[in-house]
């Protein structure tokens, strides 16, 4: 059973660490609007620290896992733990997915703000080097990309 003693043990590290990630996360969003590029820096990498640390430990939970007798193709490592009956396992591993699930919304988020900041960046060097009169198109993704007056409408 220290199989069991060990993940418990990398699971409620990944739990703290991941409400430390959350915190990191608001922090980054906070700077990001009011554009504090020294701490947005240091926070940067915090968040890469913790990511490290939290990638590093979901090796050694699949290795534990493989040992207790876990197989990839059998599924979620969860489906695996409920199976087993193992259901304090089973809830710290829930409470890891979620707050993995909260972080990576902030995170999404935090990544539209830089989306949005690098476009308007992007505008405003346009305009200092005079190409602010070209037309913009929208791409299947929804950026923009300039017109050429050279583009192909059709061809026979």
């Amino acid at each position: 059973m220290a199989a069991i003693d060990e993940l418990k043990d990398l699971l409620s590290q990944d739990i703290r660490q991941l409400e430390s990630l959350a915190d990191i996360l608001e922090q980054e969003k906070s700077c990001l609007s009011s554009s504090d590029v020294q701490a947005l820096q240091s926070i940067m990498t915090e968040k890469n620290t913790i990511l490290d640390q939290v990638r590093a430990r979901a090796k050694q939970k699949i290795h534990v896992l493989v040992a207790m007798g876990y197989r990839p193709e059998g599924g979620a490592p969860s489906r695996f733990i409920r199976s087993a009956g193992l259901s304090d396992l089973a809830e710290l591993w829930s409470q890891a997915n979620e707050r993995l699930a909260v972080c990576q919304e902030i995170n999404r988020n935090n990544g539209r703000v830089i989306s949005h900041m690098q476009k308007r960046l992007s505008r405003l060097t346009d305009i200092f080097r005079g190409a602010s009169g070209q037309q913009k198109l929208y791409g299947a993704h929804g950026e923009q990309t300039g017109n050429s007056q050279r583009t192909i409408l059709a061809s026979a």
